[in-house]
């Protein structure tokens, strides 16, 4: 691979949410805080919406992380495919807890285990947090059994709280009638917004830094600018683009990504944005003098043919 070519020590592109790479940038920063103050305040369900590929995992796993650090006060749950009966998404919350259930318990007897273990959790102090991501995905019955179980509560607090990342879809499902009431539960809910021009080139070049790049700028303006225009700043889609051009440089031996190796990772790549550039006063011309040849060309065709 190109590691050694450009001086670096792993994949600054990889499409894993590996938190090492999180960017600490204004759309990203307000939805952290947002998330740690609204957990700390023991708020109940917290939503966070964006597009697909926008970072909502590797936000998801920052928090994640940094709730683990505090093993004292937190527990935390994780569920990544919420694909589920409502009795599925009890199953999977219990094995979050630490319970050991079988798979035909009683749906009375599995809250009840449930709801014995949060309570227990709830007197030593410990706060149990849960994330679903792809949320989008749930069934609708199984996201108001999922309000139904927040009703677990002690006179004082809920016993946990539930933060929902998914894409905009989440919205729709939840303007309906149906979940009306779950909409009223959402406290406090943030949209993650794609990378502008600015911030892109900040995300590029952090990556390149935390995966031990040191030196001059890899990139060319001219290649950020077309990351930028096929990507429409989704973070997804600027790691997958900046691999491939930065693989094209490799292979062509060039130590600098400019526009023409971007421009082959993007004909290489679907879901982009194809690049429409202006033509220059030069090319214009040169189309103009060509239109004039063929239309010459086309008249002493039919003076001869007469």
């Amino acid at each position: 691979m190109y590691l050694e070519h450009f001086g670096i020590r792993e994949l600054p592109f990889s499409l894993t949410p590996n938190t090492e790479f999180f960017l600490n940038m204004a759309s990203y920063h307000k939805a952290y805080n947002m998330l740690m103050v609204s957990i700390a305040n023991m708020e109940g369900f917290i939503k966070v919406v964006g597009e697909v590929g926008t970072g909502k995992t590797m936000l998801c796993r920052k928090v994640l992380n940094s709730l683990e650090e505090d093993k004292e006060t937190y527990i935390t749950a994780y569920i990544a495919n919420p694909v589920l009966s409502p009795k599925g998404l009890f199953l999977a919350f219990a094995e979050e807890l630490g319970l050991q259930v079988d798979n035909d318990i009683g749906h009375h007897s599995l809250l009840k285990q449930i709801t014995k273990v949060l309570m227990e959790r709830s007197a030593e102090g410990r706060q149990v947090v849960l994330f679903i991501d792809e949320a989008h995905a749930m069934p609708e019955k199984t996201l108001e059994a999922l309000r139904l179980l927040t009703n677990l509560e002690t006179e004082q607090a809920k016993l946990f709280q539930v933060i929902l990342f998914a894409q905009p879809e989440l919205d729709e499902m939840l303007s309906q009638p149906s979940l009306r009431q779950l909409l009223q539960r959402i406290t406090f809910s943030y949209r993650l917004e794609s990378l502008d021009r600015e911030g892109l080139e900040r995300y590029v070049s952090h990556r390149l830094s935390t995966a031990g790049y040191n030196g001059a700028a890899v990139f060319t303006s001219r290649a950020l600018d077309d990351l930028q225009a096929a990507s429409r700043g989704t973070p997804r889609l600027v790691n997958i683009l900046s691999h491939k051009g930065m693989m094209v440089a490799f292979g062509r031996g060039d130590r600098q990504v400019d526009r023409e190796h971007i421009e082959k990772a993007i004909e290489d790549t679907e879901g982009v944005e194809p690049i429409k550039r202006s033509l220059s006063a030069v090319q214009m011309a040169g189309i103009g003098l060509g239109t004039v040849g063929i239309l010459l060309a086309l008249y002493m065709l039919n003076f001869y043919v007469r």
